[in-house]
């Protein structure tokens, strides 16, 4: 259904976008505006006059019906997307709300070469867990371009477009992006009075409402409130529930003026019962230590117990002050501070016994987790974007400084798997085993599984300070070079704690880490003819010990050790970008080679020095294409194919030499595409994602009683939609229309898998007004 929400775009003769990051904290209710420049690189603008530098950016109004843009919202791209050698994909707030998506992990749907995790053996991913290209990349989230740490699930209420960048793009934000990163634009204030809202209820009795509320205060000043509600259980799961909520409240001043001030800030809650998974057994590729060929579990089976509980909080605060000093001279300033807190206790399963002649007494082992994570994250952003000439020679420069301070602290608890031997007289207590058909979740257990505080806590910090610069240079009107660096000095420290569950002795590690990176990209586009580009592009990241977690190792062989030298990646890139049919259609392929060195670590055993010297590659292509075929149809696809294996490695294991990554299927597919004639529209959406591996060793069997990979799947979702008028709209949108059964995701070890959704619809009132 269209909508009246507006965002912002940029007219084809301008330069880059210009949606910064804000400045210093806020607190309070929901709503956040649409600051996002979205840059309409239209063909018919006229161009700035040769003999003068370009004028930067100015924000006019655009319908948000669109699912195509021309830019990103980071001011470090000073390009529209047509002549920036990068592969980078935009997912519009109009293609989520088609799809009736509400968070993160559903938006990225929409891009090939990503895949969702499930975690380690006893415990279940938490929060946001995926890979990109093969390589996992939760830790590299940002919000309006500042890193969003903490492990939570991510809802999309307040964004207004989701950018995912891939290639080892260290310059754009720093430390870390060895395969890409994703970064959500928040919603933001514009002199104009809307309002939105969507009650939403699905067959497995979910209720989710949102609305998004925006005011004109003066002819410079607006305010914006965004809000969310959700609570029901999980499709096809007992027991499993999602309930949380969220306000965004913002503030801008001085719009359409030279100095703009935006106040915003972001708050949600969350109270579930999370989901461990259910059993690998018998589903296709099981292996049976038996040999026999048993059947899977009930999918709606709940192994954990009915007290188990996941509660989130996310807070986040952003100031963020622009200044143009003229036309072609832009000053921004942005402080941010947010912290985050999961507190889960969470019934997992792993081990099976199956060796009863009798099915029905075969059982399954449990194991309780905890997790108690506080992330807070300060950053300070200054940001120069200038346009200027050397003689026939423009310039497009943004560079700036930046200050983040991360910090990650858990707290340590005993009492929920296995009860410590040395708190029972030297023998330990398991947990009681679950029947595999039949669990119970009111099991009962002994009283020594009360949870307590252990000590075994730990705390990591990380300080960087950092600079940067990228300039593109224009040679007339058929040759572009971009180039760019960033240089960051990083403090690390880290303290932790470890309990000897035999002996109750409590070991104390506090280490440390500092090193200076430096990383870079360069590009060179040549546009043959005015709305096409073709490109090459070299970039690096650096990824230093204890980057994920500010968790150090002090163990020599240990990448997070900090005698050791940061991981290095570099990425090749070949590719063209084509703005067809009056510039409404994008189309994009590229073929790329990523090469992550410094991996891993062995001891010379004759000078007892420590070695890196792992090495893997990723190469394949991509191709995409987005937004309207015709003014009724419309369409986002993409299509990647990656090989992925270790050049140099172990001798055997998931990094032995020529193994593949995990979680890294060959080929992945998706097209979301819509048609919409007078008030009725319809879509149709197809994901396809090729098998992934879990045993990688090419030598390695895989073990009894494990799934060795994920199999492939294609899964298709339909939906259908009716203005009644201009201000009410119904939707429904149902998802797996055929009812495939399917594997979503697989646990490390093998023995626990999280279904994939089973068919359900959804029905959606949208208001607007």
């Amino acid at each position: 259904m269209p909508q009246s929400i507006i965002t912002a775009e940029r007219t084809s003769s301008e330069s880059a976008t210009f949606a910064l990051s804000p400045l210093a904290a806020a607190i309070s209710f929901a709503l956040t505006a649409a600051l996002t420049p979205l840059s309409a690189q239209a063909q018919e603008t006229k161009s700035a006059d040769a003999s003068e530098p370009r004028q930067l950016s100015k924000l006019v109004a655009k319908d948000a019906d669109d699912i195509k843009v021309d830019n990103v919202a980071s001011p470090k791209f000073t390009q529209p997307l047509l002549d920036t050698p990068q592969t980078i994909t935009v997912v519009t707030q109009e293609v989520l709300r088609q799809q009736g998506a509400g968070t993160l992990m559903e938006a990225l749907a929409n891009t090939p070469g990503i895949t969702m995790q499930l975690g380690e053996n006893g415990n279940t991913g938490a929060g946001d867990t995926f890979s990109i290209r093969g390589n996992a990349s939760q830790t590299n989230i940002f919000v309006d371009g500042i890193r969003d740490l903490g492990a939570v699930a991510r809802d999309i209420f307040n964004v207004e477009q989701v950018e995912i960048a891939k290639g080892a793009v260290g310059a754009d934000y720093g430390r870390g992006a060895t395969a890409g990163y994703i970064n959500l634009i928040s919603k933001l204030p514009q002199i104009d009075d809307f309002g939105m809202a969507s009650l939403i209820a699905n067959t497995g009795v979910t209720v989710r409402a949102t609305s998004d509320l925006n005011n004109e205060i003066n002819d410079n000043a607006a305010l914006r409130v965004n809000a969310m509600w959700q609570d029901g259980d999980v499709v096809g799961r007992d027991f499993v529930k999602n309930t949380r909520w969220g306000v965004a409240p913002s503030i801008a001043f001085g719009l359409n003026t030279a100095t703009r001030i935006y106040l915003y800030s972001q708050h949600v809650r969350a109270n579930n019962i999370p989901d461990g998974g259910i059993p690998a057994i018998g589903f296709p590729g099981f292996v049976n230590g038996n040999g026999a060929h048993p059947d899977h579990v009930d999918t709606d089976n709940y192994y954990g117990r009915y007290d188990d509980y996941e509660k989130t909080r996310a807070e986040m605060g952003t100031l963020r002050i622009e200044h143009d000093f003229s036309d072609a001279f832009r000053l921004t300033n942005a402080t941010r501070y947010g912290e985050s807190h999961m507190d889960r206790v969470l019934t997992g399963i792993n081990a099976l016994t199956t060796t009863n002649p009798d099915p029905s007494q075969w059982q399954v082992a449990r194991t309780r987790q905890f997790n108690d994570q506080k992330n807070n994250v300060l950053t300070n952003q200054t940001n120069l974007r200038l346009n200027f000439k050397t003689g026939f020679i423009e310039h497009d420069v943004t560079s700036g400084v930046e200050f983040i301070k991360e910090e990650q602290a858990s707290t340590g608890w005993a009492g929920l798997g296995t009860v410590p031997a040395y708190l029972n007289g030297g023998t330990a207590i398991n947990l009681p085993n679950a029947n595999l058909y039949n669990p119970d979740a009111y099991f009962t257990y002994l009283a020594p599984y009360a949870p307590y505080k252990n000590g075994a806590d730990s705390n990591g910090e990380t300080r960087t300070y950092a600079a940067y610069a990228f300039d593109t240079l224009k040679f007339g009107e058929s040759w572009l070079l971009t180039a760019g660096a960033r240089y960051e000095h990083f403090d690390t420290d880290f303290f932790g704690a470890a309990i000897n569950n035999t002996t109750g002795v409590r070991t104390l590690t506090d280490l440390s880490k500092s090193d200076n990176l430096l990383s870079w990209k360069a590009g060179v586009v040549f546009k043959p003819v005015k709305y096409g580009s073709i490109y090459v592009s070299y970039s690096n990241s650096l990824t230093p010990p204890g980057n994920d977690n500010f968790a150090l190792s002090a163990t020599a062989t240990n990448i997070n050790n900090p005698n050791l030298d940061a991981q290095e990646a570099t990425n090749t890139e070949i590719g063209t970008k084509w703005d067809l049919l009056d510039a409404r259609l994008s189309l994009t392929a590229a073929l790329y080679r990523t090469d992550n060195r410094n991996q891993l670590v062995i001891q010379d055993t004759t000078t007892n020095e420590f070695i890196q010297y792992g090495k893997r590659r990723v190469q394949g292509a991509e191709l995409g294409a987005v937004g309207k075929i015709t003014d009724h149809w419309s369409l986002i696809a993409g299509f990647a194919w990656s090989d992925n294996e270790q050049v140099s490695g172990a001798a055997s294991g998931t990094n032995a030499t020529g193994a593949t990554a995990r979680w890294a299927p060959d080929y992945s597919a998706n097209l979301w595409t819509t048609y919409t004639a007078n008030k009725l529209s319809a879509g149709m959406g197809i994901n396809y994602v090729d098998e992934q591996k879990r045993v990688t060793d090419p030598n390695a069997p895989v073990d009894a009683d494990q799934l060795g990979s994920i199999p492939g799947y294609t899964v298709f979702n339909g939906m259908l939609g009716y203005n009644v008028n201009d201000s009410l709209g119904l939707q429904v949108n149902v998802y797996n229309l055929f009812n495939k059964e399917y594997l979503s995701a697989l646990n490390n070890g093998g023995s626990r898998v999280r279904v994939g959704v089973e068919r359900y619809a959804q029905l959606a009132i949208n208001f607007k007004f």
